[in-house]
């Protein structure tokens, strides 16, 4: 099963860059305009680039990894 975990997570990291660079093209041609929906645009494909640096992030273990919460025991 590790096996499976190591190729689900070089597949995650493989599409994370390709929506990265999808959201950043995109970023780069919404910066100039200003109208409301624009903006909201512009947010949307931040906080995609943002999620994209935390799926790289979990791929590489840099994030802490935090299990099931375990029922309490003795209660």
């Amino acid at each position: 099963m590790e096996a499976l975990a190591g190729t689900e997570k070089i597949i995650a990291a493989i599409g994370a860059v390709v929506v990265f660079i999808f959201a950043i093209v995109g970023l780069r041609g919404e910066w100039p305009k200003m109208g409301l929906d624009d903006i909201v645009t512009k947010l949307l494909l931040g906080l995609m680039a943002f999620g994209c640096c935390l799926v790289i992030l979990a791929c590489f273990g840099v994030l802490p990894h935090i299990g099931a919460a375990t029922p309490a025991t003795g209660v």
